[in-house]
């Protein structure tokens, strides 16, 4: 008897990933857990561990600066998106009104926010990022925005997703820093 356990075959990402997260959202288990979830793959939950009030300071910041720079849309903090690589959970997204209509479910959206920003913490790792950076273009992501902790904005473009830009294309006048 082998003592590796068998993976699922998975056919279609997307619904999986919609399901599985549609299980965990149902679980009462998961509503008590201080900290963000999201999945890998395969549906195994990752723990991220609970923020420091800098974070989410920094996630509301970023958030009020894409209601007031960005063109009409929904701005949505910890919005889950479906991934090749599971279900990610971006910080703070902008939305526009053409995609919105399917951020309203429970559900993580089967393709990335216009803009998805991650609010990096000390234990964030720059692999990490730079996967989740990688997985929400994949995914259908335009801009890819990183708060490093200093509060410094660093711009990803779809066109360039390796090199930061020096602003966004979406929101041309976003400050390049968020106050700390």
């Amino acid at each position: 008897m082998s003592a590796l356990r068998e993976l699922p075959v998975i056919k279609d990402q997307t619904a999986f990933n919609i399901r599985r997260w549609e299980e965990l959202c149902a679980d009462p288990f998961w509503a008590d857990i201080d900290g963000k979830i999201e999945t890998d793959r395969f549906g195994q939950v990752i723990m991220n561990p609970p923020n420091e009030p800098w974070h989410g300071s920094k996630q509301a910041d970023v958030a009020f600066l894409l209601r007031d720079h960005a063109p009409p849309g929904k701005v949505l903090v910890e919005c889950p998106v479906s991934t090749s690589d599971g279900v990610k959970v971006p910080d703070t997204v902008w939305i526009s009104r053409r995609r919105q209509r399917e951020a309203v479910t429970r559900a993580p959206l089967s393709s990335a926010p216009e803009i998805c920003v991650e609010v990096l913490s000390p234990s964030n790792t720059r692999n990490e990022i730079e996967e989740k950076r990688r997985l929400y273009f994949e995914a259908g992501a335009r801009e890819v925005w990183i708060c490093e902790r200093d509060g410094r904005l660093r711009f990803f473009l779809a066109s360039t997703p390796a090199k930061a830009a020096a602003t966004s294309a979406l929101c041309p006048k976003m400050p390049a820093r968020v106050e700390v």
